[in-house]
């Protein structure tokens, strides 16, 4: 019994072991080895995906890193140019501003600025234009919206050597209101008292604020990355405008910063560049475009991004515009007729621009273009056909003789465009485009993670600041008070 009992268990064990061995064999062990492998670079790949799709709040690798990155931090902190007074951010509630942007980025894919909020409001990275050697996440070039202005405004602030958190040590405060965002999902409504209730809310908001009551609101300002007067509806234009944010009594003495300033109304806007294609990181990229931009042979005259408005009269101006061009062998035409889609191509636009020597920027659906600012972006010299267009908008941007950078057409001018422009010595021209090309820095609206001690030069975001702190110490001034 006892051999039996011992063979039996032998063969069990053998019986065993050989179970064992088939379950661990080689081929086995490989396949689960690969299908593990596949498993882990699915999930890599989908964390770069979601990287790339949401990239961090920090800035960039430089100031992740460990070492020195706490002091290098606390020292930009601490360095505010003099130009520039401390400012306050308001924390209202995200209704106002973030919440915005996430009802806008909720909505189903269709025209308007919604689709392009997305990256703190720089939009859609391009793959095609200059990348950091890095990736592109790395990238200063993106599809920006012509009305992010006022997103990119608010990341830019939030991050600058002159915020101050103490609303005691500011002479500035800064009121991050997306007027222009809810503007633009709520133009149409006939319904006005619904249109109007956020603006509404805010301004009693703010009436509230011990900040604010000090100086009547003369101290604080907000961005509009629209046009000013879409919110100025009045009962003589009820038609005209989304709201009427800035005819309430509680905002009369805020100082707006607006891409459109109302040319005779707008005793306290003041114009800001509408945000174009590049938004760089280093003063270095800049230098490295500028370069380039110099380099280039242009091989027309002239060219016309744009189509046809309803509008009788600057349809007029546009219609001729946009014959005359077809017909030379001079001039460049993108024809922005929404079946086409050029307008809405980046490369395709800049590409046109830095391949002419001017760029004519006739009125859009309203005074000003954000084609004027692509046009300084690819160093081609803007030609205008109002002053309302770019020199009586943005006297904190723009050279004091307006010809040193750009032309101007009279209206018994339009009917010969390239007739006119090839008037101009070459030398001249060359004169100018290099103004223009000096301009890119002040016109553009840096990354929002530049980092201030790389950045080098003043944005669009700084020289504003540098326009309000003179604004609100000459009132201090004025007023008898003293000045921080």
């Amino acid at each position: 019994m006892s051999s039996i009992a011992k063979d039996k268990e032998k063969s069990f064990l053998l019986s065993s072991s050989s179970f064992s061995y088939r379950e661990v064999k080689p081929s086995s062990l490989l396949r689960r080895f690969r299908f593990v492998v596949f498993v882990v670079l699915c999930y890599v790949l989908w964390l770069r995906l979601l990287f790339f799709t949401f990239p961090p709040e920090s800035s960039s690798s430089s100031e992740h890193s460990v070492a020195g990155g706490h002091r290098r931090l606390s020292r930009l902190l601490n360095t505010c140019n003099p130009d520039i007074a401390p400012f306050y951010i308001h924390s209202i509630h995200p209704r106002f501003n973030a919440a915005l942007v996430q009802r806008c980025l909720a909505r189903p894919a269709s025209g308007g600025v919604c689709p392009h909020v997305g990256h703190r409001g720089l939009g859609r990275p391009l793959l095609r234009l200059p990348l950091r050697a890095d990736d592109v996440v790395g990238t200063s070039w993106y599809a920006t919206h012509p009305l992010a202005a006022e997103m990119l405004f608010h990341y830019r602030a939030e991050r600058h050597p002159c915020r101050t958190t103490d609303p005691e040590a500011a002479l500035l405060f800064y009121v991050p209101f997306y007027a222009g965002l809810h503007a633009a999902a709520n133009f149409r409504k006939k319904n006005h008292t619904c249109g109007d209730a956020l603006a509404v809310d805010l301004a009693a908001h703010l009436s509230y604020l011990p900040s604010f009551r000090r100086h009547g609101g003369r101290d604080h300002f907000l961005t509009l990355g629209t046009a000013s007067w879409n919110f100025m509806r009045s009962p003589a234009y009820p038609d005209l405008g989304a709201n009427r944010l800035l005819l309430l009594p509680e905002v009369a003495n805020v100082t707006v910063l607006t891409v459109e300033r109302h040319p005779w109304e707008g005793h306290n806007q003041f114009g800001i560049p509408y945000p174009s294609y590049f938004h760089p990181r280093t003063a270095a990229e800049v230098a490295e475009w500028q370069a380039e931009l110099l380099r280039l042979r242009r091989t027309h005259l002239l060219a016309f991004v744009g189509g046809l408005r309803s509008d009788e009269d600057k349809g007029s101006v546009r219609s001729s515009i946009m014959n005359q061009c077809w017909k030379s062998n001079r001039c460049i035409p993108v024809d922005c007729e929404a079946s086409r889609h050029e307008c809405g191509d980046p490369d395709r636009v800049l590409d046109v621009m830095r391949g002419a020597e001017f760029c004519l920027q006739p009125p859009g659906e309203s005074f000003t273009r954000r084609s004027t600012f692509d046009a300084v972006l690819a160093g081609c010299i803007p030609v205008f056909f109002s002053e309302h267009a770019a020199y009586t908008q943005y006297e904190w941007y723009l050279p004091g003789r307006p010809e040193d950078w750009s032309v101007m057409l009279e209206r018994d001018q339009w009917d010969r465009v390239e007739e006119e422009l090839d008037r101009i010595p070459r030398a001249e021209a060359e004169r100018m485009r290099e103004t223009v090309i000096g301009l890119i820095p002040r016109m553009t609206y840096a990354h929002p993670d530049a980092n201030r001690s790389e950045l080098g030069f003043h944005d669009a975001v700084d020289v504003a600041l540098i326009g309000l702190t003179k604004r609100i110490r000459a009132f201090l001034q004025e007023g008898g008070l003293k000045a921080m």
